[in-house]
């Protein structure tokens, strides 16, 4: 039974992730028929904790608290991904899931989690910012740096700040049923379930060195992504073979010449969604798509959304 919550937190906190559990566990909506948590936030590292706005935060509560809690919930906080964490944390975070308990981070609070040895042959979530580095620091755990949560109980595991209201939510819908999660969606206005994962929200990846042999391809790729196009063709740009060309651009961009165009065609029409008013049609042709349905199908499987789903999640619902 989802009752007794805490937030543990170390110095550098950040307020909004914390807010984001205090929102979903910490208010009293027993006006509504909705459950009231035993919510209490406790310190890892004494009374007064310094937030990472120049704030500070105070509490009664140290690392007892943690003993007798349901869920423990870590939110992110300065220089958590580089940072030593006290020891008796970690023990208790330990202990806590040895005796039933859940644990669940917002953002870099996974380093915590995965620091404790918790997330060791799990999988788990983390902001897309932030997976290389913790993939580096903790090569046991699988990261998975496309989705919002990750669900691997008694481990939850959540990317980003809004991730964090999505993990939280998805917890209460678990234990508490859909309709104890929606009607807390409602009052933090916000949906109960969105769709699609990180993928949506990450920046233009460049190349991981240069393009030494290829570069002008990619250019010329760049520039005619409408354009359906052979490998033959591209390997005549380049003055190559077909299997020399497909040999180099593996090498020098990490993947072939369709996934990369792909990957390119779903950037541009991303662009073309938030900054126009043109059509799926429209966008699907001048991507080379060719119609909306493709569109639709290889956006799904690139960002897990649809076009109109993406564009009002960037400019509204009147955008749609």
């Amino acid at each position: 039974m989802l009752k007794n919550v805490v937030a543990v937190l170390l110095d550098g906190v950040h307020p909004f992730e914390l807010g984001v559990v205090c929102e979903v566990f910490g208010i009293d909506r027993s006006d509504d028929g909705l459950p009231v948590y035993d919510f209490a936030v406790a310190s890892a590292e004494g009374p007064t904790l310094r937030t990472h706005c120049g704030f500070t935060v105070s509490t009664p509560h140290g690392l007892e608290r943690l003993e007798e809690a349901d869920l423990i919930a870590v939110p992110a906080g300065e220089s958590y991904t580089s940072r030593d964490y006290p020891p008796a944390l970690l023990d208790a975070l330990r202990r806590a899931v040895a005796r039933g308990a859940r644990v669940l981070s917002v953002c870099t609070g996974v380093f915590v989690l995965a620091e404790a040895g918790l997330l060791d042959g799990r999988r788990c979530a983390v902001h897309w910012h932030n997976a290389e580095e913790l993939s580096r620091r903790h090569p046991r755990v699988t990261v998975e740096p496309d989705v919002l949560y990750v669900d691997e109980d008694p481990v939850i595991t959540s990317a980003g700040t809004a991730a964090g209201i999505d993990a939280c939510l998805h917890l209460v819908r678990k234990e508490q049923g859909p309709e104890v999660a929606n009607k807390i969606a409602r009052r933090m206005v916000v949906p109960p379930h969105r769709d699609g994962g990180q993928a949506q929200y990450i920046e233009r990846p460049l190349p991981k060195g240069p393009c030494d042999t290829v570069g002008e391809v990619l250019v010329w790729m760049e520039e005619h992504l409408d354009q359906e196009v052979t490998v033959e063709q591209l390997a005549a740009r380049a003055h190559m073979s077909p299997r020399t060309f497909a040999r180099r651009f593996q090498q020098e961009t990490g993947t072939t010449p369709y996934r990369w165009i792909l990957r390119q065609r779903v950037l541009l029409a991303q662009r073309l969604l938030e900054g126009t008013d043109e059509t799926v049609d429209s966008i699907a042709w001048r991507t080379g798509f060719g119609n909306a349905a493709a569109l639709r199908h290889q956006f799904v499987r690139a960002l897990g959304t649809t076009p109109n789903a993406y564009r009002r999640a960037f400019r509204g619902p009147q955008a749609a």
